[in-house]
């Protein structure tokens, strides 16, 4: 199994890198269009601001070539900021236009809960997937057990426009945040597989065999 990380000067690739490793795929860290194109798989990590995030691709002439990829069904998959950074824009300091490979938007999370009462943003620690559409069958998700729990910590969140393209949520003060998305061989985790244990290092496995 072979992946490529995109290294655009904006992700944690080391421990990304170690948990496909430790799945046994053959990673490469790829900074070039040629060497985007050429990939049978593509990890998009990301930490930080999606406007840094976009700036970073764009220098690196990136952004098409990952559309591309997209479109020819190359399995792609979003970790946190790179999940949403496939979505249309996003509203992080300012206005900003994203991959638009899944359409929806990225807001950042209320900083009250239900109740009105105040919630901690951003949201850091443990939390359970929920299928968000009865079952996780059949997609990367499929071997996350019943209450699985993944590691998230983030500030904003995206919001599909397309119910459909929701895979996965997860409860916050009340409401649900999408958790996973999933469009065509698109997949975004807002959560991080690479840190989230058994359950992460099982749907980076269902990744590299797709």
């Amino acid at each position: 199994m072979k992946v490529s990380i995109i290294d655009y000067g904006l992700s944690n690739l080391l421990s990304v890198r170690r948990a496909a490793e430790y799945c046994g795929a053959q990673v490469e860290f790829v900074q070039t269009p040629e060497a985007v194109l050429a990939a049978p798989r593509l990890i998009l990590p990301g930490v930080g601001a999606f406007e840094d995030g976009m700036n970073g691709l764009a220098a690196l002439g990136l952004i098409e070539p990952i559309r591309q990829k997209a479109a020819e069904g190359t399995p792609l998959l979003g970790i946190c900021l790179g999940m949403q950074m496939l979505f249309d824009e996003s509203d992080e300091f300012g206005q900003h236009q994203g991959l638009g490979l899944i359409p929806g938007r990225v807001e950042r999370i209320p900083a009250v809960d239900t109740s009105g009462a105040p919630q901690r943003v951003p949201n850091i620690g443990w939390r359970a997937l929920v299928p968000a559409h009865g079952s996780f069958a059949g997609t990367v998700l499929q071997n996350v057990p019943a209450g699985g729990e993944c590691y998230f910590v983030h500030s904003y969140e995206a919001k599909p426009q397309n119910e459909a393209d929701r895979l996965a949520d997860s409860p916050y003060g009340g409401r649900s945040i999408c958790a996973a998305a999933l469009r065509g061989s698109v997949i975004g985790t807002q959560f991080h597989p690479e840190k989230s244990g058994p359950v992460g290092l099982s749907i980076l496995k269902a990744f590299l065999e797709l």
